[in-house]
């Protein structure tokens, strides 16, 4: 195996990494700083709100992109053997 191809699978598994993490990711920060600033206009300053409410964007993010998450890491682990087979 050469270096080039150890370099390309670690890349594809980063950006695989990112590309499904991202969503999650993005739509809790919005969450997060939509929340901190309601919480500031309104001088409410409790901490569980902003912990449910990115839980329950995690969760619908999870329900409705799972299955493209799984078929993509799916297409990542099918790359991997195929190259540990070649």
């Amino acid at each position: 195996m050469d270096t080039s191809i150890v370099a390309d699978v670690l890349r594809d598994g980063v950006g695989v990494a990112i590309k499904l993490a991202a969503p999650m990711l993005l739509l809790s920060m919005l969450i997060g700083v939509v929340v901190a600033l309601f919480q500031a206009v309104t001088q409410i300053h409790e901490q569980t709100i902003s912990f449910i409410l990115k839980l329950i964007i995690v969760i619908a993010v999870l329900l409705i992109g799972g299955g493209w998450m799984m078929e993509t890491l799916q297409e990542y682990a099918r790359s991997l053997f195929e190259l540990m087979t070649a």
